[in-house]
This record gives C-alpha cells, structure tokens and sequence, in this order.
C-alpha cells in the first residue's frame, strides 16, 4: 500500500505539467483557512450557486482545475477574488478522473489544511450545518483527532419528468430537487482499503434495476485534513494511507458523519449524459453513463411513492442517513 500510494504521487507529479495556472490567488491563503478542491467541465450555470453555499459556509479558498469548458466557466472563475484555477488540456480519464491533478495542488497547497474535495453538483450536509459553520466542525475533528470525515451521496431528483423545469443560475438546485429515496442502500466493506462500499438509491432503483452490482458508489470521504503524503485512491471514495477510511464505527457506534446532497437530475442531465457517453471519459467505459442512455429514451420520472422530501440534515438523522455521532 506504501508502494501504491507514493505511485499516486508520482503520477500526480507527472501530470502537472497538463496544468496551465488562469488565475493563481493562493498566496491569500491563511494557515487555518479550510480550502476546496474541484475539477470541473462547463458547470458556468451551477457555479453562482456552488460558490455561494460553500462561502456561507465557511470555505475560504476555491482551488479549481478546469478541464476544457467551452462556455465561460474559467472567465468566470477567474474572476472570483477568492478562486485560483488552473486549466487541464489533457484526457480526465487519464488522469485518474482529475484526481492526478487535484493531488498535485492539493500537495502544493493543502498540506495542514482542512481540505473539502467536491463535484460541482455535490452539496455537502453535516450535523448542525444550519446553525454552525464548517470550521465548527473542523475544530470539534481536530479535538477528537479525527483526520477525515466520511458522507453519503444522496441523489436528489424533481416530481414529475427530469427536466420539466429549468434551472437558473444563482437559484438552489434543491427548489427543483426536492426528494430522496430513504432506504435500498446496500453497504459492504472493501477487505484491501478498509473502506465501506455503498451503493443503492434512485440511480440503482431507475438506471441499473437489473444490475445493482453495477450502479455508481455513493460513498464518499470528501473531507480531510491534507497531508502532502496522502493520496486518494479512486475519485474521493477511499484515501491512502487506509487509516483515513475508517469513518465509521466498528464497534457498535456510531461515528459522526454526513452527506453530499447530489444536484444531477436537473434540465440538462439528458444532454450531459449523452455528451459523456460520446466521450468515453469516465469510470469502466462511461458505464454509468451506459446505464442512462438505456433509459432515456423519454425523460425519466425518478419519483415513486416511497420518496421523501427533504426537509433538513436532522431528517436525515432520523433515517439513518448520517449522524451526529459524538459530536454535541
């Protein structure tokens, strides 16, 4: 695992040189700044949103790769006082799915600091985020001498058709996106990582009812406090060394934990999944994107009976979704 891990770093070292600075303001940065990180392709309509959530709360820099948008998105980060982003030429795929590039600026930029790796469709949720900022969470970990802080993604889609009603910029996806699926996770553990796998919700129920096996994993460990020698080892999913991947309790408790509340089901999911296919630039061959091709045929309507409207990260306590753990 030493061997695999200082390979990640080799590789990120190797594909720096894919990276061309647009607008590098990281020398603003503060010793207990808490700093996040993301690779993003022609997201110009979701970023007003993106970036004002996280500033409420509490994120203090915006380290951002680009990778070849053609529709505004680095014009318009570029002119944030509080974004640095770099632009990446290169194949996502090759890079790891842009996690080579981020662990180069991570390694040059992170190392002490609490560091928040994200999509720009992923909204993270914890315990008390309505009342406390996100260092209060990052003191409370420290405290504990807790190095990384593990999430759900929870897939959040509209009733009625995908797509039935446009997005806005600068408008919260979740006043479309307003529902959840409660339960049909499925959680095994990863014997050579130590981390656990989850999968289920409505892209298993909807996308890959006949494969489940095959439906996108939703666990994630987003948050952690960097050091130059950590790696992740598949998107954010599982890190190295493989301490960092117990973020639950093995004894019978309950760790703190929360959620990453995933925007994809908006009105232009259709168009995205079909660009990606023809790309080919994902995981197993864009097989998840295979997987929504199969069925969008017509819009799909993801809502059934069973779904729950979301309300707060208290309900999703209740659910079992996450916890608040130790954390009072």
């Amino acid at each position: 695992m030493r061997l695999r891990r200082k390979r990640f770093l080799l590789r990120a070292w190797r594909k720096r040189k894919q990276l061309l600075g647009l607008s590098d303001k990281t020398k603003s940065i503060a010793p207990d700044d808490i700093l996040l990180f993301s690779t993003v392709r022609n997201e110009r309509v979701r970023l007003p949103f993106f970036l004002k959530y996280y500033r409420d709360m509490g994120i203090n820099h915006f380290i951002i790769v680009d990778n070849e948008s053609d529709d505004g998105t680095p014009d318009f980060l570029a002119d944030q006082s509080d974004v640095s982003v770099w632009s990446a030429k290169g194949s996502y795929k090759r890079s790891r799915f842009g996690v080579d590039w981020l662990l180069w600026l991570q390694k040059k930029y992170a190392h002490g600091h609490w560091t928040l790796v994200v999509d720009a469709d992923e909204f993270l949720v914890y315990p008390f985020c309505d009342t406390r900022p996100i260092q209060a969470l990052t003191d409370w970990l420290d405290a504990s001498s807790i190095r990384s802080f593990g999430t759900l993604v929870l897939d959040m889609y509209p009733k009625g058709t995908v797509g039935q009603t446009a997005y806005q910029p600068d408008q919260s996806p979740f006043e479309i996106l307003q529902w959840f699926d409660t339960g049909n996770y499925t959680i095994s553990k990863n014997s050579l990582y130590g981390n656990l796998w989850i999968q289920g919700g409505p892209r298993a129920r909807v996308f890959f009812s006949d494969e489940p096996a095959l439906a996108p994993a939703l666990n994630k460990i987003p948050l952690v406090k960097w050091n130059r020698r950590y790696a992740y080892a598949s998107s954010t999913h599982m890190l190295l060394p493989r301490g960092l991947n117990l973020v639950y309790d093995q004894w019978g408790g309950e760790k703190t934990s929360g959620c990453l509340l995933h925007a994809k089901f908006l009105d232009d999911f259709i168009d995205k999944a079909a660009e990606e296919l023809e790309r080919k630039e994902h995981y197993a061959a864009s097989r998840e994107y295979q997987g929504y091709a199969e069925n969008l045929q017509k819009p799909p309507e993801i809502w059934c009976d069973q779904s729950e409207k979301y309300a707060n990260w208290r309900q999703l306590e209740v659910l079992g979704l996450m916890s608040k753990g130790n954390w009072a």
